[in-house]
């Protein structure tokens, strides 16, 4: 050990007793800790008790996030697994409270990140998957900051994790997907674009746990995600939603009819619809007032969907203008339209025979169930069963019959 590293580690050790003694009482222990697994050169040890450092429950813990990275963690942050680095300086990022400034802190070391060591062999990039993992987590971090400042440069940053996420890394941990979405999420909430919010807001979700989430933004979430699904253009399919637990925070608020209104539309239940679209609640969420038309040609889409799905095969290749117009609650010279709507957006295919004014469906888009509509299913495939069975006993009677005679 050089003389220059023997300065370096007594001024670590220096800055630690001297945290060490400003310290609170509940915070001094890790101090101590610091400095002996620092002096034994246990990186890993060290990185473990630095995270549960940072996980205290404590008001007097985020004060420290900064001093420890710039007097400590800098010094053996090279030996540390580089995604607990990117997961601690992200957390100390967040203390500055301004975004310029957290991406000014993150920079330095986004760009070592972004350019690690070239092999000897080569002279290609030595990436690994924890570099790549922690380069992917470090840029959605500075994503989400330039997304108060700069949305498309925030794109370009999601773009490039999104690459790296699909073409270099085999297997995505659960830390890193999770931050992506969340800023992907957040990117299309900000452009108003609700099937791609709906879309990567439920990967989100998939990606962490309920509990994790405080409860402020669990109601956001289900919040923005009902609404992106209501008024998203070609989203049709709610029951992953509705059967996700994150509903239940909208319980006791303002917009707690926000579940029925998604069962509404799963069903295609339009009287139930009618009812929530002016009920006080409704009117005073103006986003959804200000798209009444636009729900109102939706839930006649699902409707059409539900009437469809709960016809045998024989009964969906002659449905009739009549029966069309009266679940659907359209003009019968508005079911052509609607049917050909409904074959556009891909929700059905078949044909439609104006002159005989019937419609034959012959595909229906696949989409997550409800406890009623599985049900429904059930009851059919039962009653196919005893068609089946019956048609079988038919047959040996028949052959019973035949085995009697001359």
């Amino acid at each position: 050990m050089g003389v220059e590293q023997m300065d370096v580690d007594r001024d670590v050790t220096v800055w630690l007793r001297e945290s060490r003694d400003k310290a609170s009482p509940a915070l001094k222990e890790f101090f101590t800790r610091f400095e002996d697994l620092y002096d034994r050169k246990l990186y890993h040890q060290l990185t473990v008790t630095l995270e549960e450092f940072v996980n205290l429950k404590n008001e007097n813990v985020e004060q420290w996030f900064l001093p420890l990275y710039e007097h400590f963690v800098s010094d053996w942050e090279g030996k540390m697994n580089q995604l607990s680095l990117v997961q601690f300086v992200v957390r100390a990022s967040k203390v500055l409270g301004d975004p310029a400034k957290s991406i000014e802190f993150l920079t330095p070391l986004h760009t070592r990140l972004s350019n690690p060591p070239k092999s000897k062999k080569d002279d290609s990039p030595t990436h690994t998957t924890e570099t790549l993992s922690a380069h992917v987590l470090l840029s959605t971090a500075i994503a989400s900051y330039t997304l108060h400042s700069n949305i498309e440069a925030a794109k370009d940053l999601l773009d490039k994790c999104e690459s790296i996420m699909d073409k270099e890394l085999t297997y995505v941990v659960p830390i890193v997907s999770a931050a992506y979405y969340r800023v992907a999420s957040d990117y299309y909430k900000a452009k108003l674009m609700y099937p791609e919010y709906y879309r990567t807001a439920l990967l989100f979700l998939s990606s962490v746990s309920l509990d994790e989430l405080r409860e402020v933004e669990k109601q956001e979430r289900a919040y923005e995600l009902a609404i992106a699904a209501v008024l998203g253009e070609g989203v049709y399919n709610f029951g992953e939603l509705l059967q996700h637990p994150i509903l239940s925070s909208l319980e006791s608020t303002p917009y707690s009819f926000l579940p029925s209104l998604l069962s509404s539309f799963n069903t295609g239940a339009i009287s139930q619809f009618s009812a929530l679209s002016t009920s006080p609640a409704f009117l005073k969420t103006p986003l959804l007032v200000s798209n009444i038309s636009f729900l109102h040609q939706k839930i006649c889409l699902m409707a059409l969907v539900e009437m469809v799905f709960h016809k045998t095969k024989d009964e969906r290749g002659r449905i009739t203008f009549e029966e069309i117009s009266e679940k659907c609650q359209v003009g019968r010279d508005d079911v052509e339209h609607l049917v050909m709507r409904g074959m556009r957006v891909g929700l059905v295919k078949g044909n439609i025979d104006e002159v005989e004014g019937v419609v034959n469906i012959t595909w229906v888009q696949p989409r997550i169930l409800s406890s009623e509509q599985i049900k429904t299913i059930r009851d059919r495939l039962a009653g196919w069963s005893d068609a089946v069975k019956s048609r079988v006993l038919d047959l040996e009677t028949v052959e019973i019959g035949e085995g009697f005679n001359p």
